[in-house]
């Protein structure tokens, strides 16, 4: 018997089985009935293990976080007093403040449904604006795991590509990753009008003409944002546009959009199973939960 395993839902199996791997433990599936009207009732391995590493992305969050939750709960009344969440992508983190009268504060009503029920959080490369600690959100020990230099180097087919975020707030991922590559960066000026509707402004379009361009952010939801600066970045004369995402929440509409605006490549991590997915997270995982094998 191992006082440590990994568990997850079948849906996530082949990624459970390979941060398992890494880990040199054991992986466990969890059963998940769902019942006629909709409920679901999970079931957890009996192990006996007293530590327990829950994998769940938390794309489609609504139909994902109540069977985590339960499943949670299931752990700690099987015996595991240590349990911590590897959630690759995490959902509810854009709401970070109450922008309109009315709205509530998703970020932290999930961050306490979340904090209550694990020990730790370990994510990927959170979709954070103003949160500087992800800790402060949960009230346990968290943290957002970095890929952007590395999904970059694995998008970068040309030497030096110039290196474009999104809007402002991807400064800091085109920054690191533009010094992986010993490339430049810049990053587009956005004014975000609603849900599929932006305005954008590329403040330096000389930077851009005859250029391998290589376009990075942390989520792809409905496109029209890359679609956007994609049409922009061929006007200012482009000679290929390459789209690196951690996170790849958009659907095959969306995809041949871009394709069509003009991207080449369009590459994302595994975080949420996609077409696209190009980069497993299994290693970058295990780095940061080693530490657990061993307390």
């Amino acid at each position: 018997m191992s006082r440590l395993q990994v568990h997850g839902f079948a849906e996530d199996a082949a990624a459970v089985e390979r941060l398992a791997g890494r880990l040199a433990v054991p992986p466990g599936l969890i059963d998940l009935h769902r019942f006629p009207d909709g409920e679901v009732l999970p079931t957890v391995p009996l192990t006996g293990a007293a530590t327990v590493i829950l994998y769940r992305s938390l794309h489609d969050a609504n139909q994902r976080l109540v069977s985590l939750l339960l499943a949670a709960d299931a752990c700690r009344r099987s015996g595991v007093t240590r349990l911590v969440l590897v959630a690759p992508y995490l959902c509810y983190l854009r709401q970070d403040a109450v922008f309109q009268p009315g709205q509530p504060l998703s970020r932290d009503l999930v961050g306490r449904w979340l904090g209550a029920a694990f020990d730790r959080v370990v994510t990927v490369q959170a979709h954070l604006h103003r949160t500087t600690d992800l800790s402060d959100v949960f009230g346990v020990p968290a943290e957002s795991l970095s890929i952007s230099a590395d999904l970059a180097a694995l998008a970068a087919e040309d030497d030096r590509p110039l290196v474009v975020g999104p809007d402002i707030e991807s400064r800091p991922l085109v920054e690191q990753a533009a010094r992986r590559l010993g490339t430049d960066w810049i990053t587009f000026d956005k004014t975000r009008l609603g849900d599929r509707q932006v305005r954008l402004m590329l403040p330096s379009p000389d930077r851009v003409a005859g250029r391998a361009v290589l376009i990075l952010d942390d989520v792809c939801s409905s496109g029209g944002t890359l679609e956007r600066a994609i049409a922009l970045l061929r006007q200012a004369g482009a000679r290929s546009i390459d789209i690196a995402v951690a996170h790849a929440l958009f659907e095959a509409d969306v995809e041949a959009r871009l394709r069509a605006a003009g991207a080449r490549r369009i590459l994302s991590s595994e975080s949420v199973p996609h077409p696209t997915n190009a980069m497993e997270l299994a290693e970058v995982l295990a780095a940061a939960l080693r530490a657990e094998t061993t307390a």
